[in-house]
């Protein structure tokens, strides 16, 4: 990702962020926010797979407090942000929005704090 280095993507290649309120434990946003800031839902007895940089063994999943599961990457429930116009957009990077600050994730699980 141009200015981020490498971040997450999902499976259509949507930058995947995180939500600092999360505090790298459990899914905080929800209703409004997860219109806006869609969680990565796990599949009903699926399981997350990781591909290029990312690491299986980082992945994991979490109850959604509005059903089903999330998918978390070394403990952070992942997100899509609605705003990002396609593939390779992070226009959600560095937002303070819904009580927090948004950031890519990186293939180590970190955070990425620097802007694009």
């Amino acid at each position: 990702m141009s200015g981020l280095g490498a971040v997450l993507v999902d499976s259509q290649g949507s930058t995947l962020y995180v939500f600092e309120p999360d505090a790298h434990a459990r899914v905080t946003c929800t209703g409004s926010c997860a219109q806006v800031w869609p969680p990565l839902k796990l599949a009903n007895g699926g399981h997350p797979s990781a591909s290029g940089a990312a690491k299986s063994s980082l992945l994991g999943s979490d109850p959604d407090p509005e059903g089903g599961h999330v998918v978390t990457y070394a403990g952070w429930p992942l997100y899509t942000y609605a705003g990002d116009s396609g593939p390779g957009n992070a226009s959600g990077q560095g937002l303070d929005s819904n009580g927090g600050v948004w950031y890519a994730i990186a293939p180590s699980g970190r955070p990425v704090t620097g802007t694009p």
